[in-house]
């Protein structure tokens, strides 16, 4: 790591010289624009809006407009103003750590000791271990001049820049003005669920999967080019949108409780009803009715060939009270029927 700034905790009468470097770091892959007719890279260019140069970074000062009017301000202007050349990170208060809001919360960043004893840095580190509190310090950096909370994490100082209060904007939504009534069985299935969901917090089982399924993008396209297919690539069609369709808030409840703690059958048919997929229950009642009926009709031949006599003689013999025919004819058609199928069946 490379140091970003130094200075010097001011504790009372203690002096703390520091080193200050960023504590996180951006894991995100780092896109460029280009023209998608060529694949020529784009460009920003400063341009004056006066003579239409292109002007250097060095040759660009700032500037506030308030009503028509602009005033320019130097770099030499700027770094005039006493914050800005202050290096001293001023301990203000001591806080409980539970009254910070963690809305307020910015970046983080490590003290590493700048001293050849790091006696005093041990000393403050001791003194927020002892005490259980965080200090509230104040401080300029990068043209700005902040506000922060000093902490110990492990071995190390780290200073969390905070919003200013004026920074937080209140919250106002009409919706939540209205009286919504929750009733006890809903409060207590949703903390069922809130306690079948319940862990300790480790982030290290928490991926960005964003940016693993961009660089299997980036990877699958350097080796097919053009002939990519994004389905292939990633094994799945591209997700639907959602329906907005609005559920029972006690149902839903009810299912996600049945999903968490692996609730059998009533969830995959409701699975099943929800996605229009068949679940595993089903596709193996759909599997064994094929091979039901494949195996009836492989019997189907014996069975019809014993059961033939019997069945014909009573087939005839209705047909002929029907139609009122003779006593010889029906005997005789009988037994010629009952004959053919004795000698198949021998």
């Amino acid at each position: 790591m490379r140091a970003i700034w130094k200075g010097a905790i001011a504790f009372g009468l203690v002096n703390v010289p520091v080193k200050v470097y960023s504590a996180t770091e951006d894991h995100d892959i780092s896109l460029h624009q280009v023209h998608n007719a060529d694949g020529g890279r784009i460009r920003y260019q400063r341009r004056c809006e006066v003579c239409s140069k292109i002007v250097d970074y060095e040759d660009i000062d700032k500037a506030y407009e308030d009503d028509g009017r602009t005033v320019v301000l130097s770099r030499e202007e700027l770094k005039s103003i006493p914050a800005e050349n202050s290096h001293e990170i001023d301990v203000v208060q001591f806080v409980p750590a539970e009254q910070l809001d963690p809305m307020t919360f910015e970046k983080s960043y490590y003290l590493e000791p700048d001293s050849k004893s790091p006696k005093a840095y041990v000393l403050l580190r001791r003194a927020l271990e002892d005490t259980d509190r965080v200090a509230i310090v104040q401080f300029a950096l990068r043209d700005k001049t902040r506000l922060g909370a000093l902490r110990i994490r492990g071995d190390v100082l780290v200073l969390q820049s905070l919003l200013w209060a004026d920074e937080v904007r209140e919250a106002s939504f009409p919706a939540l003005e209205t009286t919504i009534r929750i009733s006890a069985q809903e409060r207590e299935m949703s903390a069922a669920l809130v306690d079948s969901m319940a862990a300790d917090f480790e982030p290290d089982q928490f991926t960005d999967d964003y940016q693993l399924q961009l660089r299997q993008l980036i990877e699958a396209k350097l080796e097919k080019g053009e002939s990519l297919d994004t389905e292939e690539t990633f094994g799945v069609a591209a997700a639907e949108a959602g329906s907005g369709e609005v559920i029972d808030l006690m149902e839903a409840l009810k299912r996600s409780l049945e999903k968490k703690r692996g609730g059998g059958a009533v969830s995959g048919a409701d699975s099943a009803k929800s996605t229009g997929k068949p679940t595993a229950g089903s596709t193996a009642k759909s599997a064994a009715r094929p091979a039901a009926k494949s195996t009836a009709a492989k019997a189907a031949p014996k069975s019809a060939s014993r059961a033939a006599p019997k069945a014909g003689t009573k087939t005839t013999a209705k047909t002929t009270a029907k139609t009122g025919g003779t006593k010889a004819s029906p005997k005789a058609a009988a037994a010629k029927t009952a004959d053919g199928a004795a000698r198949k069946e021998a």
